[in-house]
């Protein structure tokens, strides 16, 4: 990790902060995408992490790109577009891959603006609830060019074809109450109770045991592209899995508890 991530713990939730209000926590080199790389590897790996909380410090979500590394880009005779390929392979890509593939459940606490690649940064997360200041934007055709991070893959599967192709389309920003309309995320909260918002969410989350959560999180993601007989061969295993913790039988057994208490 670098100076860009901001990482907390406790209680089997990370809160995971885009540390750059300067720059309106941009993404556009290693500092970010190996930042956010790395954070996604250290929570894959402990397991004592149940549930991550990730939102942007300042007044910003996410801006996305940065516009002036943009213009220096556009600008460079020199550039080629088979380097460019591999800019985005060995740059950008690495949050999708990183953030969309995380085995925890993610939560995006929206406390501004998330334009662009910070859409798709939210839409890569498994919930979003936004701050009544924050506004959306699939931006990127505004200044001539596609969503080349995933967004055009993540949005429709969130929204749905019809308003993520107008959103994409128009490149038109919508607030918090348009957002929550459209499915986009699931709650509109006052600015101050955001982050307690989302912590209180994963924490109900982190109270659950964390190989049911993973396993769970794994199915969802299958199943949407997945044949459903693929995805009930997955659930057969996952489940025997299950069934063999200390977990799942301490649960099981304070669950028939209560049944027979309340039976007597």
């Amino acid at each position: 990790m670098n100076d860009f991530i901001k990482y907390e713990e406790a209680n089997g939730v990370a809160i995971v902060t885009l540390n750059s209000p300067e720059t309106r926590n941009t993404l556009s080199s290693e500092t970010e995408f190996g930042g956010i790389e790395a954070v996604c590897k250290r929570i894959q790996l402990d397991r004592s992490i149940r549930a991550v909380v990730l939102t942007g410090a300042g007044k910003v979500f996410c801006a996305g790109g940065n516009i002036k590394a943009m213009l220096v880009r556009a600008l460079d005779p020199s550039a080629r577009p088979i380097d460019e390929r591999y800019i985005y392979k060995d740059g950008i890509h690495r949050i999708p891959l990183s953030l969309y593939n995380l085995e925890v459940p993610v939560i995006a606490a929206i406390n501004g603006p998330a334009i662009g690649a910070g859409l798709d940064l939210a839409c890569m997360c498994d919930m979003r609830i936004a701050s009544e200041r924050a506004t959306f934007a699939e931006s990127f055709v505004k200044i001539g060019i596609i969503p080349g991070d995933g967004g055009a893959w993540l949005l429709q599967r969130i929204i749905g074809v019809s308003k993520a192709a107008e959103l994409t389309f128009t490149g038109d920003t919508i607030n918090a109450s348009e957002a929550l309309a459209c499915g986009l995320v699931s709650k509109v909260v006052p600015p101050d109770q955001l982050l307690s918002e989302a912590v209180a969410l994963a924490q109900r989350i982190a109270a659950n045991p964390g190989h049911a959560l993973r396993m769970a999180k794994r199915l969802m993601r299958e199943a949407q592209w997945s044949r459903l007989e693929t995805i009930l061969e997955m659930s057969g295993a996952f489940q025997a899995l299950a069934h063999s913790t200390d977990e799942h039988r301490d649960l099981i057994e304070r669950a028939v508890k209560r049944l027979s208490e309340s039976q007597t």
